[in-house]
């Protein structure tokens, strides 16, 4: 289970993080049996949306890898730093090597309107539309990184730590409960709401001329009964499948946050058991291999806590 990986994660968190991220990381397993529904994503939180109180927890103060969760960061730094959505932005070669797979349809100095390179980051998780929106940012890549994590701290996301804009890189890190501050301040901005759940878009760019077809990645902004009011989705090998939405639940806004599940279809699975909880407090059942999955995750977690723990002594 990438033993490597996690020791490098755990070693990162040690460094760089604030020392109270570390002491959350290590109190982690005190929420891990929280009575609520079974799940097979390994880390979770669950809060009525505008609060920070959860009403369910998994693990939700152990920093590990967000993937393109990352992106909602992103846009709220987009969006504060007041840059016109309306300016065309040019999609310029990477000025460093991305931290993994980058693949992109976009053609290298076409140009797009800020507004909808932003729409295509949330809705379809373009990576390359993140990178240039970064790279846009009115006080340059390294500039807007710094904003992404001045804002987590403005947030008190404490065990949160940026270093791309992308989620590409596994150094990305925060925490379940961190992303429920995100996700509410984030649903406070009307693009954000619009973009992230935008079902389809098929985006235009200049200089060649061409347009290019994107689809959301969270299939329940199809669904109605869902009504999703915010929506982004993730994943890495090392941070598994994750999702972070706003949903109708119990006749109530929900904040759902779902860290590393094993499948492709696991996140909207355990949306769903948190929904059937909410109504009627079922558990439900998750498969036999996301079950080990999580349990293996779990054991290589804490054997690096305990690691950790010992060499700081």
């Amino acid at each position: 289970m990438h033993r490597t990986n996690i020791a490098r994660m755990m070693l990162w968190l040690v460094l760089c993080l604030p020392l109270a991220a570390v002491h959350a990381h290590q109190k982690s397993a005190n929420n891990a049996d929280a009575p609520g529904p079974n799940l097979a994503s390994v880390n979770a939180a669950v809060a009525v949306a505008g609060s920070s109180d959860l009403v369910f927890a998994k693990n939700a103060d152990r920093s590990v890898p967000i993937a393109s969760v990352t992106k909602v960061m992103t846009a709220l730094v987009v969006l504060d730093s007041g840059a016109p959505l309306n300016e065309w932005l040019v999609f310029q070669k990477r000025h460093t090597p991305a931290a993994a797979n980058a693949y992109t349809r976009i053609r290298v100095g076409s140009q797009m309107r800020r507004s909808d390179v932003l729409r295509i980051a949330l809705m379809s998780s373009e990576n390359f539309a993140a990178y240039t929106l970064a790279r846009s940012h009115p006080e340059g890549f390294d500039g807007f990184v710094e904003a992404m994590n001045a804002k987590a701290k403005e947030l008190g996301m404490i065990g949160t730590r940026f270093v791309d804009p992308t989620g590409l890189s596994v150094e990305n890190l925060s925490t379940a409960g961190d992303l429920v501050r995100l996700v509410n301040a984030a649903s406070k901005y009307p693009e954000i709401r619009e973009y992230s759940t935008t079902d389809y878009f098929r985006g235009q760019f200049r200089q060649p001329r061409y347009s290019l077809s994107f689809g959301n990645t969270n299939s329940l902004v199809h669904r109605e009964s869902w009504g999703v009011g915010l929506s982004k989705t993730g994943y890495l090998s090392d941070a598994g499948r994750c999702l972070v939405m706003v949903s109708k639940m119990n006749g109530k806004r929900v904040v759902t946050v779902l860290l590393d599940s094993l499948g492709t279809r696991s996140p909207m699975g355990d949306a769903g058991r948190i929904k059937r909880w909410l109504d009627t407090g079922a558990t439900g059942q998750v498969a036999k291999a996301a079950r080990q999955y999580a349990q293996d995750k779990n054991a290589a977690y804490n054997a690096m806590a305990h690691s950790t723990t010992a060499a700081l002594k």
